[in-house]
């Protein structure tokens, strides 16, 4: 699943386009510019746009597969350590 890109928060810098390790989004050259997700299959949702957006304009979606790998597991001890 791609990253989402809230256009009403973007100011279209292309911090996420340069940061992006696997090219997955792109800053157009035209007037006036754009940010766009090229390919979205790709993405490895390191968060590393997300992080790094000035604005918090990104947001990650992720995959059920990866979703299902959290569990808050509640504390069996009640926060006492043995």
């Amino acid at each position: 699943m791609p990253p989402v890109i809230d256009e009403s928060k973007c100011v279209k810098c292309g911090l996420c386009a340069q940061i992006c390790c696997m090219d997955v989004i792109k800053k157009t050259e035209t007037e006036p510019a754009e940010i766009v997700v090229r390919y979205p299959n790709e993405c490895w949702h390191c968060r590393a746009c997300a992080i790094d957006c000035p604005t918090q304009a990104i947001t990650i979606r992720y995959p059920l597969s990866h979703m299902m790998l959290h569990v808050d597991v509640p504390n069996v001890n009640g926060g006492k350590q043995e």
